[in-house]
């Protein structure tokens, strides 16, 4: 079962690629935008699509997704060619796109099992490199300029996803509500860095060459915006303060000695690449922890809702408490 309407599908693509069978193959491990592989004929695609059911305004958004995605297609970041994009909801039930598939290896562990310690290190690193590759492209080079709000991202983005965290039906969260009150006393001054911000930067959502320690595309868009690049490096330094039962980060699994360079160095690659950006501080580390927590209570929610993305949503609704916990041992450590 693919949960695809394949005859509906099969129609659409008759004007757009060339004929042949249609198959589909639910991709599993993804917690937002349901996605399939499409084959049609000897054509390999990806289609990612809005999910069923009640979401979140602004949630899903799929049609941002391929935006950023043509916009980057002509830079250095890797990323796949985004094909088509349908937004009439009567074709499939909800909106979609279509990309190039590319062929690669996807890694939910932090931990690159199976990986020789020089691979470790050397995608950790590329992964550095390409962040910094991603927040060194002007938006206005790329036809972005107006892809979000510039200033105030922080604050801006406190008051979104509290919101969001406020409006979910689930019950308050004693720890998160302490994490949000200290980042909205901490809000740091706006320093005027502009860059495009992925939002989901992480291991989980890039794409490793299929026998060499390095990236080929970074996927999963849907929360791109026009934000601080510290933002997206807070979030991406998450590993270093988690478990390995709290999705596949670093802490107690003995990472120390498997070639994954420490934090301070990974920081230092992205540095050594980037456009001038200032320190990371716990601030931002705190608020990817927020954020990360509020995304969680979100996935618990469609799973009670029933229109979660992936079968094992429901057991990952607990973390929204462990990473508002991870937070406030951040913000004791150093805020």
């Amino acid at each position: 079962m693919t949960g695809l309407d394949l005859a509906a599908l099969d129609a659409w693509f008759a004007t757009r690629a060339p004929a042949g069978p249609l198959r589909a193959e639910r991709i599993g491990g993804g917690q937002s935008n349901p996605t399939w592989f499409v084959d049609r004929g000897a054509a390999r695609y990806v289609l990612r699509r809005k999910p069923e059911g009640p979401i979140l305004p602004g949630a899903h958004a799929v049609e941002r997704e391929f935006r950023v995605l043509r916009a980057l297609e002509a830079t250095d970041v890797p990323v796949p060619r985004a094909l088509w994009l349908e937004e009439d909801a009567r074709v499939l039930g909800t909106p979609f796109y279509v990309m190039e598939r590319l062929e690669g290896r996807v890694f939910a562990d932090a931990t690159l099992p199976g990986l020789s310690p020089p691979e470790r290190r050397a995608i950790y690193l590329d992964m550095a490199r390409t962040l910094a590759r991603l927040h060194r492209v002007r938006p206005q080079d790329v036809g972005l300029c107006d892809f979000g709000r510039p200033g105030s991202y922080f604050a801006r983005q406190i008051a979104r996803w509290g919101r969001q965290y406020r409006d979910s039906p689930g019950g308050p969260i004693p720890a998160l509500d302490r994490v949000l009150g200290w980042l909205q006393a901490r809000l740091p001054p706006d320093d005027g860095r502009v860059a495009i911000a992925h939002g989901d930067f992480r291991l989980g959502n890039l794409l490793i060459h299929p026998t060499e320690p390095r990236i080929v595309g970074v996927l999963d868009w849907e929360l791109a915006t026009l934000g601080h690049p510290l933002a997206d490096l807070g979030f991406c330094v998450i590993p270093w303060h988690s478990s390995a039962e709290e999705y596949g980060g670093l802490l107690g699994t003995g990472w120390e000695d498997s070639g994954i360079p420490d934090r301070e160095e990974f920081l230092a690659e992205y540095h050594a690449h980037a456009a001038p950006t200032p320190p990371l501080a716990p601030f931002h580390v705190a608020f990817a922890l927020f954020r990360f927590a509020v995304i969680f209570r979100g996935i618990a929610d469609r799973a009670r809702a029933g229109s979660a993305a992936s079968e094992g949503a429901a057991a990952l609704g607990p973390l929204a408490e462990r990473f508002a916990a991870r937070a406030l041992e951040v913000i004791a450590a150093g805020g």
